[in-house]
């Protein structure tokens, strides 16, 4: 059956010297006795591989897509050995020559496995002979092929004594004969996973080795192909609260599940980096990444090359790498990093100098000391990641708890090493999930209001509009990584409105106060509540003050108006140093469940592996009939690991009423691609049965509309993965092609409007609008729009007004009939702004005005053009001598009057959202046009106003 879930185990691999090699080794050793040994060629000796059981060719049972299944496979020919007679082995064993020439034929292998590398990779620094046993070691691999899907790999290095079948005996793995030295050969045992289970596999091994040690070579084999096939058992668990464990004398192994689906798998110590770097030399090589720099770590330690890189990685998620990622070069492997492409790889300190004097452009990290440097000097000449968000993460990161020993103060010696593992395996899963959150905000930070910049219906994202929020110091970094694919990505999630982990912290840290963003459908105005939060406490003129905007939207940061800085300060304020990690985050620590599989079966023998299905079924019965109908996340993972061993052991029906359970309880973590690989399988006996069901009928035309509904998304998975930089304008534009670029500028949507707007722009002229008259209005737009939200007020003006109420538009300093001062306009209102000490002075309510007209107040021997305004209920008329701005005035005045009125009419505020971009757009208009029939052009934007006169 196709499409089955993937197990634990991909493929078990055993790298070494070739015997006969060995052989020749060890018999020149002991007559020489060199101390010296030239490095030999690893190759693979072994290759373990799912299905391990077959069933019974007699038996009438069905044989279950667990037992019958064949990965697809391709061949791998191994080298071939010259036919010799009987060979002594490891250890003294012996193989006939059948043996010998059966094992040089062609072995299958699954086909997304990469023989060819392994060994070297396995091998990283060469295969070396020893003449002392040495210690086990350790370290991990990633593989990522041409579709950028990863399959991740942990090997072990264990020697083990080459010698004559009749020289001594064997006592615990080694040949001891006093008389003659040891030789010792390292092997490699390679354990491949589609998921990075790394601590989880790397239990495996341990327990594996305990079993190896004092096993003959004639049951190494045989070992390995058993401890394989039950790895190949074990499922995975599903995304959310529960994890699965297994035992693997003498160790429990523990596989923790994933957050959500979208979520990557992590069995790592996030904290190792935070052990290797400083805080600023970890952000640095954060900047790198995001800039998609050409980065190459080195380490004495093959291991801590792939566990800082993949712990890097997940800092960035929801971001993910898009280019070549190897962690672990083997010594052959060099001339990778000259490829010219952006690229994450890694090398054994031992190349360091060689790497630096050879290549050009590559980022060196030592992993070892935590130093950077580039390779064609002792400095890094790029930007920086944005200040605000790198203190915000450094003062987090200053309130960790890395030292897992200060955990144990209080407690005594533990006698049960299970015990203690399971101690220090939650306190480093709380550790985690902070580092998590840590890293996760500062993506927020320094990505925050990115979807304020994107046009959905075209999928256009205005970077130039979004590089003009960001500080003068940031924007050289931002410019870099706008270009990026890294970021290319995380904008079509953000078009395609993905609901990650980026997406629910930002809106989890935004300020409470609503943005009113469908006022003018242009986002970029928060309102003066939310402003007035952001560190001004009063009104100073916009062209005299620097904009915080991005430092405004971090939580926790205390920064004054008046600071400007232009690097990391060592010393900052005690209360932005001294935070606990959960401050401004607010995660709660999830409860964990943990589901104990039941004791591995022999597992070569069908019947065997067959109870042990049904042990598990019956164990995750006990645990959904144990667990409360409130646990309603913790049933549905119960019925999804159910539904998954039914389908593996062919139970088809049990399976898809244990998958419908689970759509009713959480449909987040429904399987949809394995119920459909599962209903195809079905033979029409078990579909009628199936179709008798009622339950188990909806369940299934469900899965066939979701798969019709998939399809025909696909077919627009172009477009859904297209992402378009606005760009102005650079030839004369007929209607069809303004309404086009108009609705991409993010600045209107509706066609009527953008039809009265080319009307405007086009008026004594032909019908086109030409690209520098664009420019210009498009320049006054985006200008007015920042002018308003460098607006702050006051706590005595905030309080008049509505939390949710914006400063859209703001006059120059005039004298009215209530003082001198600012006239400003909201969505609601109008009133003054007084000079000297900023105060508030009501002028009217929208839906309050009675009058709206162009008069003139004398001065002198002049007549000043002034606006006049008669309120409801109030006996004196408020007038403002507006002079050269009071035709305008009137206009949108009048405009926000009627929209108000229809509104209140209909009862809808569409209309006052319309009138207001309709007041905007005149604005704009006037600002471009600059002529004598500027007014005039104008006018033709006031629909509400027209519809009133009408």
């Amino acid at each position: 059956m196709a499409d089955l879930p993937s197990g634990l185990l991909e493929a078990c691999v055993v790298i070494g010297a070739p015997i006969d090699k060995l052989r020749d080794l060890h018999q020149n050793h002991q007559q020489t006795k060199l101390n010296d040994h030239s490095a030999l060629e690893a190759e693979v000796l072994h290759v373990h591989a799912p299905p391990f059981v077959t069933k019974e060719t007699n038996s009438t049972q069905a044989i279950g897509p667990a037992f019958s299944r064949v990965q697809r496979r391709k061949s791998f020919i191994k080298k071939k050995r010259r036919d010799r007679a009987p060979e002594p082995l490891l250890n003294g064993d012996t193989a006939s020559r059948a043996e010998v020439s059966s094992a040089t034929e062609d072995i299958s292998v699954p086909k997304d496995l990469d023989l060819i590398a392994l060994p070297q990779l396995c091998f990283p620094g060469g295969l070396q002979l020893a003449t002392e046993q040495r210690e086990d070691s350790y370290h991990f691999l990633v593989f990522t092929d041409l579709f950028g899907n990863r399959t991740h790999a942990v090997v072990v290095q264990y020697y083990r004594a080459v010698q004559s079948c009749h020289e001594g005996v064997v006592h615990n793995g080694h040949r001891w004969n006093s008389s003659k030295a040891c030789l010792y050969a390292p092997f490699a045992v390679c354990v491949i996973s589609k998921f990075p289970y790394y601590n989880a596999l790397r239990d495996c091994l341990s327990c594996l080795l305990v079993q190896l040690r004092p096993a003959r070579q004639t049951d190494f084999e045989e070992t390995i192909k058993e401890f394989s096939a039950k790895l190949s058992l074990v499922p995975l668990p599903p995304p959310g609260q529960l994890h699965v464990s297994f035992s693997l004398r003498p160790l429990h192994v523990v596989l923790p599940s994933r957050d959500d689906q979208d979520s990557p798998v992590i069995d790592i110590d996030l904290h190792l980096p935070f052990l290797c770097f400083t805080h600023a030399a970890l952000l640095q090589v954060l900047s790198c990444l995001l800039q998609e720099q050409r980065l190459v770590f080195f380490s004495s330690d093959w291991a801590r090359l792939t566990l800082v890189a993949e712990c890097v990685l997940l800092y960035l998620q929801p971001l993910s790498w898009q280019h070549p990622y190897v962690p672990v070069l083997a010594r052959g492997m060099l001339d990778f990093l000259m490829a010219p492409t952006a690229f994450l790889m890694g090398c054994h300190i031992n190349h360091f100098e060689e790497v630096a004097a050879e290549t050009e452009d590559l980022i060196l990290v030592n992993v070892d000391d935590g130093s950077i440097q580039s390779s064609w000097s002792e400095s890094i000449d790029l930007p920086y990641i944005p200040l605000a968000a790198a203190e915000c993460f450094m003062s987090r990161a200053e309130a960790l708890q890395l030292h897992y020993d200060l955990e144990l103060c209080h407690l005594g010696a533990g006698t049960d090493a299970n015990t203690l593992r399971c101690q220090r395996r939650d306190w480093q899963r709380r550790l985690n999930t902070q580092i998590q959150n840590i890293a996760l905000e500062l993506v927020v930070n320094i990505f925050r209001g990115v979807q304020d910049f994107l046009n959905h219906e075209h999928r256009v994202f205005n970077s130039e509009e979004f590089l003009r929020t960001r500080e003068p110091a940031d924007q050289g970094f931002y410019k870099k990584v706008l270009d990026t694919h890294i970021f290319h990505s995380f904008l079509r999630d953000r078009l395609n409105r993905k609901q990650d982990t980026f997406s629910r912290m930002e809106q989890k840290t935004r300020n409470n106060a609503p943005r009113n963003r469908a006022m003018t459908e242009s986002p970029r105005r928060p309102p003066m509540s939310e402003l007035s939060r952001s560190g001004y406490n009063s009104y100073t003129n916009p062209s005299d003050r620097l904009s915080k905007r991005l430092g405004a939207s971090l939580p926790n940061l205390e920064q004054s108006a008046n600071d400007t800085v232009t690097g990391i300060s060592c010393s900052r304020p005690a209360s932005l140093r001294k935070m606990t990690p959960d401050i401004g985050l607010k995660f709660l620590q999830k409860t964990v469940k943990v589901f104990r599989l039941p004791e591995f079966p022999p597992p070569l023998a069908y019947h065997y592996v067959q109870n042990y299905y049904s042990d598990m079924v019956a164990s995750l019965g006990k645990a959904i009939s144990a667990t409360p109908p409130e646990e309603s996340a913790l049933l549905a993972r119960y019925h999804y690991l159910r539904g998954l061993v039914n389908t593996v052991s062919n139970k088809r029906l049990d399976a898809l009423e244990d998958f419908q359970s689970l759509y009713k309880t959480d449909s987040d973590i429904f399987p949809s691609q394995m119920v459909k690989s599962l209903v195809d399988s079905m033979p029409e006996s078990e579909r009628l049965q199936a179709d008798r069901r009622p339950e188990l009928k909806r369940l299934i035309s469900r899965v066939k509309r979701d798969q019709e509904r998939e399809r025909a998304r696909h077919g627009n998975s172009h477009e859904e993965g297209a992402v378009k930089r606005f760009q102005l304008p650079k030839k004369y534009m007929p209607l069809e092609e303004f309404v086009k670029c108009v609705q991409e500028s993010g600045i209107v949507k509706d066609q009527g409007t953008i039809h009265r707007l080319f009307d405007a722009l086009t008026v004594g002229h032909q019908k086109q609008v030409g690209p520098d008259l664009f420019r210009v209005f498009y320049t006054i737009w985006k200008e007015t729009e920042a002018e308003a939200q460098e607006v702050c007020l006051p706590a005595s003006v905030l309080e008049h007004i509505e939390p949710s109420e914006c400063v859209f538009k703001l006059s120059t300093s005039v004298k009215t009939s209530r003082g001198v001062g600012k006239i400003a306009m909201t969505q609601r209102r109008l009133f003054l702004l007084t000079d000297g000490r900023p105060g508030y002075v009501e002028v009217a309510q929208y839906r309050d005005l009675e009058e709206v007209k162009v008069s003139s107040a004398p001065f002198l021997l002049l007549r000043i053009p002034s606006l006049k305004l008669r309120v409801r209920g109030r006996k004196e008329a408020f007038e403002a001598n507006l002079k050269t701005e009071t035709d305008l005035w009137n206009l949108m005045v009048k405009e926000m009057w009627a929209g108000r009125n229809m509104a209140d009419q209909h009862k809808d505020p569409q209309y006052m959202q319309q009138a207001l971009t309709n007041a905007l757009l005149m604005d704009a208009v006037v600002g471009s046009l600059q002529n004598s029939k500027a007014i005039y052009a104008a006018s033709k934007l006031a629909h509400f106003d027209r519809i009133k006169m009408e």
